[in-house]
């Protein structure tokens, strides 16, 4: 089983330092353009290089993530692209073949919920930030959610977490999910800090000290699976 943790492309507040000061929802930034163009030629990278195909993706809810799936799935699953701009290097225009990659949000993935990564000045001043999942749900390319996932976390993780506790969330989450599908191989697209807790949970003596935008993880384990049910798992390597 292969599962490939992923962090998001770039997001436009650190690029365009005034975007957050007229936006509604200033602690979810979108990503840039060249944010979309990174995330669909890493899907490309993908397509091209993995010697695995991808099955099924999980996402946090938060914007940046929702729109980094989009493109990467739909690279994925690309079998025509209908785009009149020669120079367009995301999704517009791709037409996809949705049963290639089933796709479900996941908010045990969500950014690390403290002032130290969501500045206490954007961030919601009651400490409730809302997601509407039709919202999210529509922000993934048509045909390629599964309404059969369930969540994990059936909410958002609670506000001023400590680090040490959302890294352990992430590695929850993540072997949970490879244990729940453990004949499939999985894209995780989530935050820095995931990538960096998967690096630090499966790798003995490694740490991942900054992670780059759609930088990501690829690790493997051996799974024993009887009647579609996991009987033993390796380690991740």
């Amino acid at each position: 089983q292969n599962v490939i943790v992923m962090r998001h492309g770039d997001r436009i507040d650190n690029f365009v330092p005034l975007w957050a000061a007229s936006a509604s929802r200033p602690w979810d930034p979108p990503l840039t353009d060249d944010g979309r163009v990174r995330a669909f030629g890493t899907g490309e990278k993908f397509r091209r290089q993995l010697d695995f195909p991808i099955h099924r993706v999980f996402v946090s809810p938060f914007l940046r993530c929702l729109q980094t799936a989009h493109e990467v799935v739909s690279s994925l699953c690309a079998v025509a692209n209908r785009s009149d701009d020669p120079n367009d290097l995301t999704s517009n225009g791709v037409v996809i073949d949705p049963s290639k990659i089933k796709v479900a949000i996941e908010y045990g993935l969500c950014e690390v919920m403290n002032s130290l990564t969501i500045r206490d000045s954007v961030a919601p001043k009651d400490g409730i930030f809302s997601f509407d999942l039709e919202d999210c749900k529509a922000a993934l390319p048509s045909g390629t959610l599964d309404p059969s996932a369930e969540m994990i976390y059936r909410e958002h993780p609670r506000w001023q977490e400590t680090v040490e506790g959302a890294r352990s969330r992430y590695l929850e989450v993540i072997k949970t999910l490879a244990d729940e599908y453990p004949l499939e191989n999985l894209l995780i697209v989530t935050h820095g800090e995931g990538v960096g807790a998967a690096v630090s949970g499966f790798y003995d003596g490694l740490m991942a000290y900054e992670v780059e935008y759609c930088g990501y993880l690829i690790s493997r384990r051996s799974v024993v699976v009887r009647d579609g049910r996991l009987i033993t798992a390796g380690e991740f390597v």
